[in-house]
Formats: C-alpha cells, sequence, structure tokens
C-alpha cells in the first residue's frame, strides 16, 4: 500500500514538473542564412513544442522579435518574400513614394564625400554606410510601434518575453537590449558595420551583436533561467577572406568566434549549415527556409525527449490573438523635431508632416516622411514614436540629421570606347526660412566637357515651389567618340558642338511623381561640320551659329527606379518650347558658296514622351517607350545644319554618345519594347529594339541643302540594343551590344561603367 501511494506521488511530481518545463529558443546571427529560423520556429509550433521564451542576435534579432510580436512563422515568410521587405533592406524607395520634386537633375554620381570643419580642420567624410537607413527605420517603426505599445515598452510583456543583444563598440562590451522601443532594438543588434548606420541607444552607439556575442545562451539562461534551452546555429565558421572580397572581410566581422555549445544538461543545439547562401542572400528565403525545417525535423524525436510538456497550436494562436488585440492603431498626433536649429526649419517639418490635421493616418505620414528624405538639407530622419495612452494616438519623435553645408560629388563614365567622361560637383546649402542650394559642376573627357553653375530655392509655403538659375557651358566632340575599338571601317564624322546657356525656371509638385515649372533660357549654340566625308586636316570646317531666346512649360511624371538602365516605374513627360532667334552659317573650306549667311527663326515644339516598365512576377518586365515631336520649325541653311539642330532620338545610353543622322527630326514618332530579364534584384538581361518614324523627312538635295519629303512618312529606321546589366549601388555595370540602321559602322560592341549622362541644354 506504502508502495503505491509513493509511486502515485513520484509520477505527481513528474507530471507536475512535466507541466511546468519552460523553454527558451535562441537564435544566432548569420545574415540571410538566419531565414531558416522561421522554418525551426514553425516545426517547433506544428508539433507542440512550447516557446516560453526567446532571444536573438542580428537576423536571429529580427525573427525572434517579430515571432515575440505575435507574427506567425507563415506571416514572417510573406514578409521575407514581399517587395516591402526587398526595399527596406536595400534601402531603396518604392515607386509610389519618390518624390520627384526635390530629385536634383540628373548627373553621373558614384560617390558622396561630405566636408565638415572641426578644430579648425577641415575633413573630408567619406559615405559611413552603403545602404541609406531611412526606408529600413521606418519599416521598423511600422512593424514594431503598435508591438511597443502593447507590451508597454517592456520585452517582458511580449507574446513570448524576448530580448536581443548588440554591441557597444566603444566600450567593446555586449549590450542585451530588454525594453523601449522593440523596432529599435532589433534595428541596432542587425547593423552590419559599412553596410547600415549605428542605432543610438541611451547615448551609446550600437552596431550588429554579432561582433561581440553572435549566440546570446548564457544571457538566456542568466535572465529567463528555462529548464530547456533550443537554440538554433546557422552562423558559418569564420574562414579566411581574400584580399578583395568584401562581403566575406564583413561576415568575418559579424559573425566573430563565438561558443555555440550548449551542454546536454542544458537543451539541444540544432545547426543548419550553408555553402551558397551568402550574407544578403535574401532572395534564397526557400532554400534557406528548407533546409531549416529539415535541421528542426531531423532533430524532432531528440527535442520531445528534451520537452515532455506540450502546448496545442490552437493555444499558442489563441495567445497571439490577445496579444495582436492589445495593439493600437497607428495614428499620430504629436509631433517632436530634434536635431534641427533653425525654429522656422523645424516648424517646416512639422507642418509638412501634418498639413495643418490634427491626426495624421500611417499612410499619409509615410508620403510625407520620403518627401523629407528626398530633401537635399536632410542627411538622414530616425523615426521613434511613443504611445500617449492618455490621447490614445502616437506622438511622433523624428531624430533629423542635417545634411552638410558642402559636399563633392564625384563619378563619371568609363568605357572601352573613347567616351570615357570624369565628373567632380560640388553642393553648398543654407537654410534661412527658406532652402538655399548652390552647385557647380564639371565634366571633362575627350568626348563630352561641360561646366555648370547655378542654385536653387526652396520656398516651404503651402505649396512649395522653387526658383532655380544655371549657366553652362558645353561641348561635344563626336570626332572623338567615334573611334571604333570593334567593326570601325571608315573615318569617323567631324561634328564639334559647343553651347553656352542661361536659364531660368520655377515649379511646383503635383502629387509625389509629378512636377509642373516653366522657365526661359538664352542660347548661343555652335557648330562645325564638314558637308563632306572627303576632307583634309587642312581643311577649315563649316559652322552654324543660333543664338536664341527659349520660352519652355513642361509637365513630367518621373519614378523610374534608376537614372540608367530602370526597370520599374514610369516617366511621362509633355513639353512645350518657344524659340526666337538668328540662325548664322559660316561656309568652311570645302563648301562651294562664301559668306556669312543670317536668318531669323522663330517657332513652336511640343514634345511628348512615355516610358514605362510592367513587372511580371519577379523574373520578367516588359517596357514600353513611346516618343513624339511636332513644330513649326523652318529648315536651317544646309542639309547637315538642319539635322543637327534637330531633335534626336536617343533612347538606349550609348545613343547618347552618337550623332545619329537618320535618329534626328524635327517633327518624329517613335518607339520601342524592352524586354527585360531579371536575374537578381540587381542583374538583368535587357533586350530593346525602337523604330524612328520622321515625320515629312529632311533629305538632301544636290547641292547639298535640304528638303521635306512629300510623303508623311517616308522611311522608318531601326535601332536596338542586347545588356547585360549590374547595378552595383556606386554605378551601373553594362556590357551591351547597339545596332543602328545607317551607312557604314551599324555594329557597336562596349563595356561601360559609370554614367551617360550630361548637363541640360539650354535648347
Amino acid at each position: 500500500m506504502k508502495c503505491r501511494l509513493l509511486l502515485s506521488l513520484f509520477l505527481l511530481l513528474i507530471g507536475i514538473q512535466g507541466n511546468s518545463q519552460s523553454v527558451g529558443v535562441v537564435l544566432s546571427g548569420g545574415g540571410a542564412k538566419g531565414m531558416a529560423h522561421i522554418a525551426v520556429l514553425r516545426v517547433l509550433e506544428e508539433n507542440n513544442i512550447p516557446i516560453d521564451y526567446i532571444s536573438g542576435t542580428s537576423i536571429g534579432a529580427i525573427v525572434g522579435g517579430l515571432y515575440a510580436a505575435g507574427y506567425t512563422p507563415d506571416e514572417m515568410e510573406e514578409l521575407f518574400k514581399s517587395d516591402d521587405f526587398y526595399f527596406w533592406s536595400t534601402g531603396k524607395i518604392q515607386t509610389g513614394y519618390r518624390y520627384y520634386f526635390k530629385q536634383p537633375e540628373a548627373d553621373p554620381t558614384w560617390l558622396q564625400l561630405r566636408i565638415t570643419k572641426k578644430n579648425e580642420k577641415v575633413k573630408l567624410l567619406p559615405p559611413t554606410n552603403i545602404i541609406p537607413a531611412e526606408q529600413m527605420d521606418f519599416a521598423f517603426m511600422e512593424l514594431t510601434a503598435a508591438t511597443s505599445a502593447a507590451c508597454d515598452y517592456d520585452f517582458n510583456h511580449l507574446m513570448v518575453p524576448f530580448f536581443c543583444v548588440a554591441a557597444d563598440v566603444y566600450n567593446s562590451k555586449p549590450v542585451v537590449l530588454r525594453n523601449g522601443d522593440l523596432g529599435n532594438a532589433i534595428r541596432a543588434s542587425m547593423t552590419v558595420p559599412l553596410y547600415f548606420k549605428p542605432i543610438e541607444i541611451n547615448g551609446s552607439l550600437l552596431f550588429d551583436g554579432g561582433l561581440l556575442n553572435n549566440f546570446p545562451t548564457q544571457q538566456m539562461k542568466e535572465i529567463f533561467k528555462p529548464d530547456i534551452i533550443i537554440g538554433h546555429k546557422v552562423a558559418n565558421n569564420v574562414r579566411a577572406a581574400e584580399a578583395d572580397d568584401l562581403m566575406q572581410q564583413i561576415s568575418n566581422l559579424v559573425m566573430r568566434p563565438t561558443n555555440f555549445e550548449i551542454d546536454p544538461k542544458d537543451g539541444i543545439l540544432l545547426e543548419t549549415r550553408f555553402e551558397d547562401v551568402g550574407l544578403l542572400d535574401f532572395d534564397k528565403i526557400d532554400q534557406a527556409m528548407e533546409a531549416g525545417g529539415k535541421t528542426a525535423m531531423n532533430a524532432l524525436d531528440s527535442i520531445k525527449a528534451l520537452v515532455t510538456r506540450r502546448v496545442s497550436k490552437e493555444e499558442v494562436q489563441e495567445k497571439r490573438n490577445n496579444f495582436v488585440a492589445r495593439k493600437p492603431a497607428l495614428y499620430f498626433q504629436n509631433i517632436q523635431v530634434e536635431g534641427v536649429q533653425d525654429n522656422m526649419q523645424r516648424q517646416f517639418i512639422i507642418q509638412s508632416m501634418k498639413h495643418g490635421m490634427p491626426i495624421v493616418s500611417l499612410a499619409d505620414l509615410k508620403k510625407e516622411y520620403f518627401k523629407l528624405v528626398s530633401d537635399q538639407q536632410v542627411k538622414s530622419i530616425q523615426p521613434i514614436t511613443y504611445y500617449n495612452k492618455e490621447t490614445g494616438y502616437f506622438d511622433l519623435h523624428l531624430k533629423v540629421e542635417p545634411e552638410k553645408k558642402v559636399d563633392v560629388n564625384i563619378g563619371g563614365n568609363i568605357s572601352t570606347k573613347p567616351i570615357n567622361q570624369g565628373y567632380v560637383g560640388v553642393n553648398y546649402r543654407m537654410y534661412n526660412r527658406r532652402a538655399y542650394l548652390l552647385n557647380s559642376n564639371l565634366f571633362f573627357g575627350r568626348f563630352y566637357s561641360s561646366f555648370k553653375l547655378g542654385g536653387r530655392i526652396d520656398y516651404p509655403s503651402r505649396l512649395p515651389y522653387y526658383l532655380a538659375s544655371y549657366f553652362t557651358l558645353n561641348r561635344w566632340d563626336y570626332f572623338a567618340s567615334s573611334s571604333e575599338l570593334f567593326f570601325e571601317n571608315v573615318r569617323p564624322p567631324y561634328i564639334i558642338r559647343d553651347e553656352l546657356s542661361f536659364r531660368v525656371e520655377t515649379g511646383f509638385p503635383l502629387g509625389l511623381n509629378s512636377k509642373f515649372y516653366t522657365g526661359v533660357a538664352y542660347s548661343s549654340a555652335s557648330d562645325q561640320y564638314y558637308q563632306t566625308e572627303i576632307f583634309n586636316k587642312e581643311d577649315e570646317p563649316d559652322e552654324s551659329t543660333f543664338n536664341a531666346f527659349v520660352a519652355d512649360v513642361r509637365l513630367e511624371t518621373n519614378s523610374l527606379n534608376y537614372k540608367q538602365y530602370a526597370t520599374e516605374g514610369l516617366l511621362r513627360m509633355l513639353d512645350i518650347k518657344y524659340v526666337v532667334g538668328e540662325e548664322g552659317h559660316l561656309p568652311g573650306s570645302t563648301s562651294e558658296v562664301r559668306g556669312r549667311i543670317l536668318q531669323h527663326q522663330e517657332y513652336f515644339q511640343v514634345n511628348a514622351k512615355l516610358l514605362r516598365y510592367f513587372n511580371f512576377g519577379k523574373a520578367f518586365t516588359l517596357g514600353v517607350h513611346a516618343e513624339g515631336m511636332l513644330g513649326t520649325k523652318d529648315l536651317f541653311r544646309n542639309y547637315k545644319a538642319v539635322k543637327l539642330s534637330a531633335p534626336g532620338f536617343q533612347p538606349t545610353p550609348h545613343s547618347k554618345s552618337l550623332f545619329l543622322n537618320n535618329f534626328h527630326s524635327n517633327q518624329f514618332t517613335a518607339g520601342g519594347l524592352k524586354t527585360i530579364f531579371n536575374f537578381t534584384p540587381d542583374i538583368h538581361l535587357r533586350l530593346e529594339s525602337y523604330a524612328f518614324l520622321p515625320i515629312r523627312e529632311e533629305l538632301i538635295k544636290e547641292d547639298l541643302t535640304a528638303y521635306r519629303s512629300d510623303n508623311l512618312f517616308h522611311n522608318i529606321y531601326w535601332q536596338g540594343m542586347a545588356a547585360m546589366v549590374y547595378q552595383t549601388g556606386i554605378g551601373p555595370i553594362s556590357l551591351a551590344v547597339n545596332y543602328y540602321e545607317k551607312e557604314n559602322t551599324q555594329w557597336y560592341v562596349t563595356l561601360n561603367f559609370g554614367y551617360i549622362l550630361f548637363n541640360k541644354r539650354g535648347l
């Protein structure tokens, strides 16, 4: 009888112990490999293994923090596969939030170097991070602000108690984050040096926790004291990196030697190994999750033997639902701005976010936030939220870092063709009730050289508008650009184009992606050329001049994702010009006429352009390009002058570096298709084909003057391009084959790094 009683008590104690058995999950860092953590959590849930506490470092902090916030494994997988995740992990702005009004005129910049003065010394500051932080900071705020409010900024009160680890590099110590803003904590734990900007918490700059502790098992034991620890390691062992292998060097930096051992009496270690998933290969989520799921399933029997307690999926989901129900909706009332000295600028930022509305929704806030991000007066913005229990709304605290007053931009184009060019730009900023930007740039190269000096004033009124003026000198030497590396079999044409211009313009935004602007310009242009292909070095070229005043009205929409080789977005433009001026012609030594000739020119031009990309999944994109020009312009004195003064159709980067006689006309319609095969978000193959139809085409007479064809469409001309493109983050690398329907050389093979972009002409 006593034996039965003792046995019953023993079994009862075992049952009580099993029912009270607690489990802590520890997730390592490892970059994109850490997406395997999601599959491990899914296997644990589906097999009723309890998760009472969770912690992680870097990617482990992201997955663990989202799980603790009430996100299911399915929801996390969907998030990591979404376009939103791609944008905030790369720092790129979604199409609907690209604020075109504040974008500067396109230039070939690769790198921005800021200049500052400290202790009477001038310093040149290189970029501190590759990935812009504003997109990611807003994403973490959007994902976790309501969660932070629901747990009252105490991670012990999340759906699952949670902590993560970051690194205080200055004091060389790991920092355990257990309270405060959940998004900031996660963001600090995964801040890979060089890639992301560090987060300041409690006066310390924090980086990726993997620098000092990539697997916080000991902290899990000390803080939560679970009976069993289930650890999942995805970090590969550190291996020696080659001198030019930046990614492996960064990987070694953030995955320092760490003790990944778990004593069998404390729990179990799961390890998923990868050979071909890199630190930032987030597009390999399916591969990572499949491997993580296999790891968990292979260890399931061992886990069940250690963890005798069970929690049903229904119980977990009920707990999750109850926590999610406590999350308040994201509506914002008060906005504070830190880091801006000028009170007017501070008020402008606040008013631009609220527009006089007492309460702002997340959707409206997001649009205004990215407008501020595009402002050249602002270097960075970090949004932090505080939930006001009394009002039931969030207060938004914006930590704004103004842009340095002076910066230097370096860029250009490096090519296998003689169209190499260097670029240096300098910007100077001021703010005093309104924003002032003075800038100057210099292009230098055999083919193209230019100098620009000007500035822009932005007025922060209810409807923002700007005034800008620019003085520009441009020169194109097509003789220098025409020497070909491949397939050259004729002497290149001689064309040198010079222009001096001064323009003044004003404009205002029309929504996020559009703006209206108008202006006037003075242009003094000169073209030197031979009217015959047979000439000697001693011969003097013909020279045509055109001194004109231009009035311009333009409506433009632009949401393209790249300045060159875009793969998404929309460009739409309607431009109306009125031009009045005097044409001059000075014949050269090969011309049959003598003496300078002057004639008056006055005309209107209407130019329309549409470029739109349609994405069919992630692998294929179709682009449509249409363009047209109509006008009342009279013919210039000779056929070559007519073609040189006529607008051109230049749909590809390389076409901008050649003077293509067949693709210039005073009136035309043109269009084409771009088929784009995306191998990764940054690497694609594009095949482009275009047709150019001059309207009443300008043709040449025997005396080298021009006449208009009687036919509406006399000829159709074709051009095309096939290019492999890699968008490096500082500029595109492209290997392209270009075809043009014209006399002599038709095929051009080019290898380029950088941008083929020029300063605007007055005309």
